[in-house]
């Protein structure tokens, strides 16, 4: 079991509070990368402003010269017209042949005034259409300037709306980043003795269930409120439950293996013939592999031979990359020297020699196992080597989820539980995993007491003294109610929650309706708080969850 006398596990741990902090918001997340694309937005649009501005400065200045240049040509156009109407009004070609001494001089006269009449009637077009034009490109000119002003303003105020959305939400994590880095050491040690205190293997044990650990369980009042994990650390690799499903559906070790790490194939090497373990010098396949104890036999006799051989093969790429000596607990693999079981032992032969290899690095990768993920399992990177995150379920994504969940379909007791025992069993004197009303609420109020930082220290089980045979000082639930009503108000009644999950694998957020109105808590940060919070050994062990009321 993990806790705070082993400085790598602290910074872990650490490091977990700090991730609360980065994906605190999946909706944060969208505002900064539409803020961002906004801010581009408004970037390339006042460069096109400034530009279209320039232009609107050139337009208009040529304009101004064409007035100057046409208020000319209009006081000419003025003449024009009237000499045209007057030669139109009084022209006699009768005249024009009586003063014409001869033929070819009234033909020269004649063809001089119509060219003058055409010349003049082109003239009055052209300063007519120039006239024209000059109106249309003032008229679309101050157009052109009212759209920039109005688009530049209503651009402007998006981003500065969108900007001071983005920095509340930043101030608001700048304070829980305060109140994370000063997280105390009982604070550590209690969120990883809480999610730590779970068997990660199925192993050659009884199966954990726990009918008061179901969601069927009546508690006795009402309204009761209770935390369901789906699954449990560490939600990587093979899940073992989820292999039986799949064997028991008719998938082969090969699928079943490739469905969990993903690009590989399954072949043999050459392997050692010893390896070196916390308890001596074993023979690898023959004494090691044969006592490996991380998944019951009998599931062979219930469809499920094929998960066997997976495991094996599984357990031996482990060892492989393990490195020396290994250790024979669950913090390495689980080996007992006393296992002598003929359907393991066969899985093994028949197995013999088989490891998982990358086709991305050609290397034999770590292969990590546990019991139950919940349904989906996360990424992670070995020897060059990345694995799917997925969703283990029979459609192949969240689509049927949880229904067609294969842990699910083999009958996980880990697949959706209520945990309020420690692994030797402590309950603290709670027999199921219900909260009253009162209770709820005080989580909630550690929220608010969490977000502000005032006072976070105070954020322990109100029996830890007790539970957890430790000093410290939590705040009884009428302290925490009267902190978080110092900060605008405590929250006294929840009647209900909806909760919604990311296709990443988490439970993305909580919105409660109280007595204050809807209170909306983030996955995380509803994970840690809960967990240092929650009375007794009540925990979430996974950050896949949801909440029950009856």
């Amino acid at each position: 079991m993990a806790d705070c006398s082993n400085p790598q596990d602290c910074q872990q741990k650490i490091q977990e509070c700090q991730a609360v902090i980065s994906t605190y918001s999946p909706a944060h997340d969208t505002n900064k990368k539409q803020l961002a694309a906004l801010q581009k937005q408004l970037q390339n649009t006042e460069s096109l402003i400034k530009s279209a501005e320039a232009q609107l400065v050139t337009v208009g200045q040529q304009i101004f010269d064409r007035e100057v240049d046409l208020e000319y040509q209009r006081t000419i156009f003025n003449s024009k017209v009237r000499s045209f109407y007057i030669r139109r009004q009084y022209f006699s070609p009768f005249l024009l042949f009586l003063a014409s001494d001869n033929a070819a001089e009234l033909t020269r006269e004649l063809s001089y005034r119509v060219n003058a009449a055409n010349e003049d009637k082109k003239m009055i077009m052209e300063i007519s259409q120039a006239l024209k034009a000059l109106a249309e490109d003032k008229a679309k000119l101050e157009q052109n300037q009212l759209w920039l002003a109005q688009s530049k303003q209503t651009l402007s105020q998006q981003t500065d709306f969108l900007a001071g959305e983005v920095a509340k939400v930043e101030d608001f994590l700048n304070v829980i980043s305060t109140r994370v880095a000063s997280l105390t050491a009982k604070q550590e040690a209690l969120l990883s003795e809480k999610v730590s205190t779970f068997q990660t293997s199925v192993g050659e044990v009884p199966l954990a269930d726990d009918p008061n650990a179901r969601p069927d369980f009546n508690p006795g009042f009402s309204p009761a409120w209770a935390a369901f994990s789906f699954g449990a650390p560490h939600q990587k690799g093979m899940s073992q439950y989820g292999a039986l499903g799949r064997a028991k559906a008719g998938q082969g070790y090969e699928q079943i293996l490739k469905a969990y790490y993903g690009d590989v194939r399954i072949e043999h090497r050459d392997l050692p013939a010893d390896i070196s373990t916390t308890v001596g010098v074993l023979n690898f396949e023959d004494s090691y592999l044969k006592g490996i104890a991380e998944m019951p036999s009998k599931w062979a006799d219930e469809g499920g031979f094929e998960a066997l051989k997976a495991q094996a093969i599984a357990a031996r790429s482990y060892a492989v990359k393990a490195g020396k000596p290994i250790c024979v607990t669950e913090a390495c693999q689980v080996y007992s020297g006393s296992k002598n079981d003929e359907r393991w032992n066969r899985a093994v032969a028949e197995t013999r020699g088989l490891v998982v290899v990358s086709n991305q690095s050609n290397d034999v990768i770590s292969t990590w196992y546990a019991s139950t993920a919940g349904g989906y399992l996360n990424s992670y990177t070995s020897s060059g080597h990345t694995t799917p995150g997925v969703w283990d379920t029979s459609c192949g994504n969240q689509g049927c989820w949880t229904n067609e969940a294969w842990e699910k379909k083999a009958g996980s007791p880990w697949f959706y539980k209520g945990w309020y025992k420690s692994r030797s069993g402590a309950t603290c004197g709670r027999s199921h995993p219900w909260l009253n009303n009162e209770e709820m609420a005080d989580i909630l109020n550690a929220v608010l007491i969490y977000r502000s930082g005032q006072g976070s220290e105070h954020i322990l089980p109100v029996d830890y003294v007790s539970c957890f045979g430790s000093s410290g000082e939590p705040w009884s639930l009428q302290q925490m109610r009267d902190q978080a009503g110092s900060l605008g108000g405590s929250i006294n009644t929840v009647t209900r929650v909806e909760v919604t999950y990311g296709s990443d694998g988490k439970t993305n957020r909580l919105v409660f309706e109280t007595n204050r109105g809807g209170f909306e808590v983030g996955g995380e940060e509803f994970y840690t708080v809960f967990n240092l919070r929650a009375p007794g050994r009540l925990a979430l062990k996974s950050k896949l969850f949801n909440l029950e009321k009856k």
